[in-house]
């Protein structure tokens, strides 16, 4: 693997969970990382939490690159047009473009059919998840595409064999996840001729902020949730995905992933990368051969 010195990345939607960890992973290769979100020190978004896009960009120049915090709203084009004008500005160059913006945590209604489900929530879940992937990836691609290697990462939850045959609980949700992984499978055909890659990738089930903090505990003491749920033994941390990024950017063969959809317990097979406690959970495999197959909690060979 060679590293990410003098690459230039943009993660979109770094604020927390998912984003955070592939940032400061890509700062940790050597990159120059932009992170962009809506919620600032001096504002947050409509989630109300205390994450900022600056704690993440710090976390990225600790972990050994160069973070970037810019506020964007990534439903405004006009906002995504001037992030990428200034990265040009700034940098002359866009190696790594990370859509991983969503926002719908607070918007699901879980097992309701659409007639049930709040229309306005399910609509602008949509409009989070699907129309802020594409105007990032309009306006952000042509600078992408200008130097020959670059990537395309679109974040998601679930793989296409698995979403394929699974219901995520509500059409809103269901088709948001679906779509994304469909959005890198279409992208990768325009990246092509152009010499770039698109892929999408999943983790697993991920202890980010939210999920810690839903079940009372912290990174430090994570396992004690197994005592409410057993099957959370094979959740991983937000920087699993984020190594499963960086070392995507980092192999000068990617392109034989492009138009694929991915895991971070499948990545890290083929890498050799581990999470920070130095294991490689499998959740998606898991989930179907121990979870959903009605057998006892248990994660020998899955992590």
């Amino acid at each position: 693997m060679s590293s990410l010195i003098g690459k230039v990345a943009l993660v979109a939607g770094g604020t927390r969970g998912a984003g955070r960890g592939i940032a400061v992973e890509l700062g940790a290769a050597g990159a120059t990382v932009y992170v962009t979100g809506r919620s600032t020190r001096r504002q947050r978004s409509e989630y109300d939490r205390p994450e900022t896009i600056e704690e993440t960009a710090e976390q990225v120049t600790a972990a050994g690159g160069q973070g970037i915090a810019v506020r964007v709203d990534h439903l405004v084009a006009d906002d995504v047009a001037a992030l990428i004008a200034r990265i040009r500005a700034e940098q002359g160059r866009l190696d790594v473009l990370v859509n991983d913006i969503w926002g719908g945590e607070l918007l699901t209604e879980w097992n309701k059919p659409v007639w049930e489900h709040d229309l306005d929530k399910g609509l602008r879940m949509l409009r989070l998840a699907i129309d802020t992937h594409l105007i990032t990836a309009h306006h952000a691609l042509p600078l992408l595409i200008e130097r020959p290697g670059g990537l395309l990462v679109e974040v998601t939850d679930g793989t296409t064999a698995y979403n394929a045959d699974h219901y995520r609980l509500s059409p809103f949700y269901d088709l948001a996840k679906v779509a994304v992984n469909r959005m890198g499978w279409a992208h990768a055909q325009d990246l092509v001729p152009h010499g770039a890659t698109a892929v999408a990738i999943t983790p697993g089930w991920m202890r980010s902020e939210m999920m810690l903090e839903h079940f009372g505990v912290t990174e430090k003491d994570w396992r004690k949730a197994t005592a409410q749920e057993p099957h959370f033994a094979i959740s991983e941390t937000p920087r699993f995905v984020g190594r499963a990024v960086a070392a995507l950017a980092a192999d000068p063969e990617r392109a034989r992933w492009n138009g694929q959809s991915l895991s971070s317990g499948s990545l890290a097979g083929h890498y050799g990368f581990t999470d920070l406690d130095g294991s490689q959970p499998d959740c998606w495999r898991y989930l179907v051969e121990i979870q959903e197959a009605g057998k006892p909690p248990d994660v020998s060979g899955y992590r």
